[in-house]
């Protein structure tokens, strides 16, 4: 798993930051990427979060305007992409289809 610096977007001014997470299969980043994406942002406004697969690696970028936001929402993904991992650890590699 790979994190970028948390930056601040000089043309808009918000704060941003990457994450990416490699999987063992494309299937398994899909997977992933279906668990985690029903999950819309409480708030309305101040925060986006974009959900990308690409191969075996699933990219997430959020953008926000205050840094406490922005921290509340990346933990509660890591939370949850936590427990996906761990969902899938315990069922084994998917059945190819």
């Amino acid at each position: 798993m790979a994190a970028t610096d948390g930056e601040r977007n000089h043309e808009t001014g918000r704060l941003e930051f990457s994450l990416v997470v490699p999987f063992p299969s494309s299937r398994e980043a899909v997977i992933a990427l279906r668990s985690l994406s029903p999950d819309r942002e409480p708030r309305k406004g101040g925060i986006s979060k974009q959900l990308t697969v690409t191969g075996g690696t699933l990219s997430v970028r959020w953008s926000a305007d205050e840094a406490r936001v922005l921290r509340v929402s990346v933990n509660s993904f890591l939370d949850h992409l936590s427990l996906v991992i761990e969902t899938m650890e315990m069922f084994g590699p998917p059945v190819p289809q």
